[in-house]
């Protein structure tokens, strides 16, 4: 029988920074959608595992010399390259003892239960359906089960979810990407993270180009007993700031690039709130002038808000372990 030090040591050998595990009864009460219960029903524990994205991946959009290193190394290769490759290795070494692996990869295509609408198959904001879904048996929900990334790092007992709803480790605050694995084999679980990262500072708020995280209103949910809380996302808003639609923060948007929109301008600056429809016509004028704009391609906020400022403000104020020589922040931050 393998012991948990020995599967988290392994998973560190293959790439991992950080592993936690967790109980599948902590699952309790999630959504039939988002429970990984109904994907494996044998499994006994679930193994997080966090690839922290180096900060001098952000060096470059700090500096607004060098862009497209972090979309490109510190997104899409954890997510599509490196992390799986860490998820087989893993998955190979349960199976070498005798128990299996289910891998969960992260992936843009996590079709998963909204915070605001709290609908998984429709879509108010399209009055459609987002996709058809059949389950395969009356008990069971309809595929894919996917189930939420962030709660399962906590479940795993590796930190907390931040007012901006990024997640937060001791070690590398909100620099990190995750995957997961549920198994058979019977795992002792780790605690769950009883300390205090986010001091709710409220600079993601401040500091998101488009206002995407609202100050006033929260999301509350019971995860194992206790109650996580962050700021309310408007996902749509996000969307284009991530995009680079607020001019402040993309160089390569000339100022007349939403002229023939309704309130052009007012979307360069990320004052106005837009709808799902208005989003997509932003995105097909993004297009026009940097054909990624679309999936990792583009992510040209750089999360200036919830990455960027929470990061900063987590090192000036000691509350990580991780420690540098010097601060990452030695300029102002520009803006366009």
């Amino acid at each position: 029988m393998i012991t948990a030090e020995e599967v988290k040591e392994f998973a560190k050998q293959s790439g991992a920074d950080l592993v936690g595990i967790g109980s599948m009864d902590r699952f309790e009460g999630a959504p039939k959608e988002m429970d990984p219960r109904y994907v494996f029903p044998e499994a006994k524990a679930i193994i997080g595992l966090a690839f922290r994205i180096p900060r001098g991946y952000l060096r470059g959009i700090e500096e607004g010399t060098h862009f497209y290193q972090y979309p490109a190394m510190g997104y899409s290769s954890i997510n599509e390259v490196y992390a799986p490759m860490v998820l087989r290795e893993l998955a190979c070494f349960l199976e070498d003892n005798g128990y299996e692996g289910a891998v969960f990869r992260n992936t843009g295509a996590r079709m998963v239960r909204s915070d605001v609408t709290g609908s998984y198959d429709e879509s108010p904001d399209f009055g459609r359906r987002i996709r058809y879904s059949e389950p395969v048996a009356p008990d069971r929900p309809p595929p894919d089960v996917m189930f939420h990334f962030r709660i399962a790092a906590f479940i795993c007992g590796l930190g907390e979810i931040g007012y901006s709803k990024l997640f937060l480790t001791p070690e590398f605050g909100p620099r990190q990407r995750f995957a997961f694995m549920l198994t058979d084999a019977p795992l002792e679980p780790d605690p769950l993270f009883e300390g205090r990262i986010c001091d709710r500072c409220m600079l993601c708020v401040r500091d998101c180009p488009v206002g995407a995280i609202a100050d006033d209103a929260t999301v509350k949910v019971t995860v194992a007993g206790r109650e996580l809380e962050w700021g309310r996302l408007a996902e749509w808003q996000c969307f284009h700031g991530y995009l680079g639609s607020a001019k402040e923060t993309n160089p390569f948007l000339p100022p007349d690039a939403f002229d023939e929109l309704a309130d052009g301008d007012k979307i360069m600056t990320g004052e106005k709130q837009l709808t799902p429809a208005e989003v997509l016509q932003v995105h097909a004028v993004l297009r026009k002038y940097y054909g990624s704009a679309a999936g990792y391609g583009s992510a040209l906020c750089g999360g200036r808000g919830c990455l960027r400022a929470c990061m900063v403000h987590l090192e000036e104020t000691g509350r990580l372990t991780r420690k540098f020589e010097a601060p990452f922040r030695k300029r102002k931050p520009w803006r366009l």
